[in-house]
C-alpha cells in the first residue's frame, strides 16, 4: 500500500467483532462495578475476606485488569477499522453480551460460588442479589437476540 493508505476493504469478521466488543463491553461492566460500588458507594472490595488493605490491593488488581482489557479492546478494534472489517451489528451484538456476562459471572462465581465479595453488607442481599443477576441475564438475553438478528443479516447479505 502506498503511502501508508488504507487497505482495501475486507469481508467483515463477524466473530471477531463480536469477540473483540464482548472484551470492550465487559471491561466497560468491570469498570462501572468498580467505580459505582467499590468506590463512590463504598459497599465492598473486589476481595473482602480480609483486611481492608487487602481489599484496596484487590480492586487496585481488578482496575489494572479492566484498563488492560480496555486498551487492548481499544487497539483490536482499531485494527478492524484498519482493516475495513468491522461488522457493526455484531459489535453491538458482542458489547451487549460481554456487559451481561461479566455482570452474571460476577453475581454467581464472585458473590455465590467464590464468595469473594457481597454486593452490600448489613442488610438481606436477596433483593440486591435477584436485581445484579437478573440484570446479567437480561443483557445476555438482549446480546443473544442481537448476535441471532446479525447472523441473520449477514446471511442475508451473503446470499444476496
Amino acid at each position: 500500500m502506498p503511502n501508508g493508505a488504507a487497505p482495501p476493504p475486507t469481508a467483515p469478521r463477524t466473530r471477531r467483532s463480536l469477540a473483540v466488543f464482548a472484551l470492550i463491553g465487559a471491561a466497560l461492566m468491570a469498570a462501572l462495578d468498580e467505580i459505582v460500588f467499590h468506590q463512590i458507594l463504598h459497599w465492598h472490595h473486589f476481595y473482602d475476606r480480609s483486611t481492608p488493605g487487602i481489599g484496596l490491593l484487590s480492586d487496585g488488581l481488578l482496575h489494572t485488569a479492566e484498563l488492560g482489557a480496555l486498551v487492548a479492546g481499544g487497539a483490536l478494534y482499531a485494527d478492524l477499522r484498519r482493516l475495513r472489517a468491522l461488522s457493526p451489528a455484531h459489535a453491538r451484538a458482542g458489547f451487549v453480551l460481554g456487559l451481561g456476562g461479566f455482570q452474571l459471572f460476577d453475581g454467581v462465581v464472585d458473590h455465590k460460588l467464590l464468595r469473594l465479595h457481597q454486593i452490600r453488607y448489613g442488610v438481606d442481599v436477596t433483593p440486591y442479589d435477584w436485581a445484579w443477576n437478573t440484570v446479567g441475564l437480561l443483557l445476555l438475553l438482549l446480546g443473544a437476540v442481537l448476535a441471532v438478528r446479525a447472523r441473520r443479516t449477514g446471511d442475508r447479505r451473503a446470499g444476496a
